[in-house]
């Protein structure tokens, strides 16, 4: 360790990599080598290669004939000049506005202050003062709360049943149209057990007629099925729909996803599919829907528990 590189260490590591006799402590300065490339690495200062959280992101940037033939596109869609340096002047001079601005606000403003320490410059800024809350602002979180109050999962799915009726789109898988005594509070436990992802045991209630393991199991292996719960998704999506709240929102045509709007079109008999942009082949996407367990605590997932 005796040609160790110190340009790395800082000042608080110094006097414990580096003793009263210049000789580097291995372990200190291990730690100090980690603690700087930990740091490097989130200020992405440094990169590892191949890495897709600490990979260098320049790297996956369009370079040489392919940003060329893409250059007018991309600049166009951002409102960007193709030629650097337009924009570059703008921001030098907003960035000069605002330098000019600052300094001359600077003796006049109280909360900020230029002080000494250790013989250089440091800005200091005064914490803004707490604004108590006014009247309105407190009736109005009280009216809020009332109408959400905390309840528990189960109990909000029973409520739901009791004004939308989707228990109605299930059906016996052979029975057809053969109705089970207490099916609504059937059906909610089951679908909190499967959403949840925690079994039946956790609603399974003995003195309980409609919540009895067999009976449980018996409702999930013959009105548990994609097509019965197509349905009831689609009678409640119809049922949001509906709300005046809903209404006021959209109509539930555009989607936003990481800032841009993508906008459902309107039907056309003009629309059709295009082979060549899509495939040909059929593709299940959902062979392992049923092979992803959800990690909760139990506290969590419990229906006594939940809110």
């Amino acid at each position: 360790m005796h040609h160790a590189p110190l340009d790395m260490v800082s000042r608080a590591w110094r006097r414990y990599v580096v003793n009263r006799e210049q000789e580097v402590n291995r372990p200190a300065y291990t730690l100090c080598v980690v603690e700087r490339l930990q740091e490097a690495l989130r200020r992405h200062d440094i990169f590892v290669t191949p890495s897709e959280r600490w990979g260098d992101p320049r790297t996956k940037l369009l370079q040489g004939e392919a940003w060329e033939g893409k250059r007018a596109q991309v600049c166009r869609t951002l409102n960007k000049s193709e030629t650097p340096g337009p924009d570059i002047s703008a921001l030098q001079q907003e960035l000069d506005e605002a330098y000019r601005r600052v300094a001359a606000n600077l003796p006049s403003n109280a909360a900020v202050r230029i002080e000494q320490r250790d013989g250089q410059d440091h800005l200091t800024l005064t914490g803004l003062d707490r604004l108590e809350e006014p009247a309105s602002l407190q009736r109005l979180r009280a009216q809020v709360n009332a109408r959400l109050p905390l309840v528990e999962l189960p109990e909000l799915l029973l409520e739901i049943q009791a004004h939308t009726r989707f228990a109605d789109t299930f059906t016996h898988l052979s029975e057809g149209n053969a109705r089970a005594d207490e099916l609504p509070l059937t059906l909610c436990a089951v679908l909190v057990a499967e959403a949840c992802n925690i079994g039946l045991t956790p609603v399974t209630h003995r003195n309980t007629p409609a919540l009895t393991r067999d009976r449980l199991l018996w409702f999930q292996q013959n009105y548990l099925r994609a097509e019965t719960l197509t349905r009831a998704n689609a009678m409640l999506v119809d049922a949001h729909a509906q709300l005046p709240l809903a209404q006021i929102w959209g109509s539930g045509e555009v989607a936003s996803a990481d800032g841009l709007r993508f906008i459902v079109p309107v039907r056309s008999y003009q629309y059709w599919s295009q082979p060549s942009l899509f495939w040909r082949e059929q593709r299940s996407h959902l062979l392992q829907l049923h092979e992803r367990p959800i990690f909760r605590f139990p506290r969590d997932c419990h229906p006594r528990n939940h809110p």
